[in-house]
């Protein structure tokens, strides 16, 4: 009898989904609960992607702009490329998967950080590929043994920067010697998620790869600073050529045309990208100041989320859950002393550092 599914298929661990915050709400008897794990942006989107998005629901009985032309347009203009050099997907995840199905052919290799962001292990296997997972070192990639574990069957490389779930970066000049190394024939996937958080003037500009002929794919998203994760939208950088060959694999109208009206209309609104930026930098310096307080110690972050050193973490992460703050524990990604914490609004990081000092008063 024939395998319903390959071994790679078989040994995946999916992604696991968080439950509804009614539903949590619901089991534990509580109302008025905070979210503080996924990273999202808790001033919501811009008020003009909103109006543009309600604007535009007349129209959802036609099919998206299946090349996302006009959003391409923008983008290019936003970042001094060819439209031909962006691809749209399905949030930046869709990227990722295009990239590891385009390119990844059946025993070879991708390299990536570990812990790093958990999409990518879970790509790689379901087309034949095999992952080369390198341990982070001081909680940040460690590009020179990555680099000594690439061999002739490593076809993509995968760094996030900054890195989920740490925050940490990789600086310019470490990411320069790493991308002048690598051998022409690789693709480098430089997943920017958390790009706009970024304050350290010692990170790298990406788009300098690829004007130097890398074969670099630069990942953005709306999800983060833009508030736009239920619409789920991202875009890649990349050559003429890479592009062309993922839309080659993109599903038609892989991107709703909701998405795609509300991207363009935040990328318009300037102020609040700016809110947005002061609110995480405000949030983190008293998060990080409080918390230091407290004798605990804080990753170092560029992202609006960080890893706090709580000890156990999931032990942690469920008394807070008890008291309607909802926070991610590290157990899953082999960082079992932390949890991660996303940057809210002042009230709610006031809420969490008081539901968190009663929780480590009281062990």
């Amino acid at each position: 009898m024939k395998k319903l599914v390959s071994d790679e298929i078989e040994s995946l661990v999916p992604y696991p989904p968080g439950k509804p915050i009614e539903e949590v709400e619901r089991e534990l008897g509580i109302k008025g609960s905070i979210k503080l794990a996924s990273n999202e942006n808790p001033l919501g989107p811009s008020k003009k992607a909103v109006d543009a998005v309600s604007k535009a629901i007349k129209n959802l009985h036609r099919y998206p702009d299946g090349g996302c032309y006009y959003l391409k347009e923008k983008l290019g203009r936003y970042h001094n490329v060819k439209p031909e050099n962006l691809i749209i997907g399905n949030g930046s995840n869709e990227i990722i998967e295009l990239v590891v199905r385009t390119f990844l052919q059946s025993g070879e290799e991708a390299v990536m950080g570990n812990p790093s962001f958990a999409v990518y292990p879970l790509v790689v296997p379901a087309v034949g590929g095999k992952n080369i997972l390198v341990p982070l070192k001081d909680l940040t990639h460690d590009l020179d043994a990555m680099f000594d574990l690439i061999t002739e069957k490593t076809k993509i490389i995968f760094i996030a920067n900054p890195n989920n779930p740490t925050g940490t970066i990789n600086t310019k000049k470490e990411l320069d010697r790493f991308v002048k190394k690598l051998p022409d024939d690789m693709i480098i996937v430089l997943d920017e998620a958390y790009y706009e958080f970024v304050t350290s003037m010692d990170f790298p500009n990406s788009l300098e790869y690829l004007n130097k002929g890398k074969n670099v794919v630069i990942l953005r998203t709306f999800s983060k600073i833009y508030g736009l994760a239920g619409l789920r939208i991202g875009y890649g950088i990349a050559s003429e050529r890479l592009v062309f060959y993922m839309n080659k694999v993109r599903q038609p109208f892989n991107v709703n045309s909701l998405a795609q009206i509300a991207a363009m209309a935040a990328l318009d609104d300037k102020d609040h990208l700016k809110r947005s930026q002061k609110n995480n930098e405000e949030g983190l310096e008293y998060l990080f100041r409080e918390l230091a307080s407290l004798g605990l110690e804080c990753v170092p972050t560029q992202a609006n989320f960080f890893l706090v050193k709580a000890g156990d973490g999931k032990a942690i992460y469920e008394a807070l859950l008890r008291q309607g703050v909802i926070v991610r524990p590290m157990e899953s990604y082999g960082l079992g002393e932390y949890i991660r914490v996303t940057v809210g609004l002042h009230e709610e990081n006031k809420i969490f550092l008081n539901a968190f000092k009663e929780v480590i008063g009281s062990e």
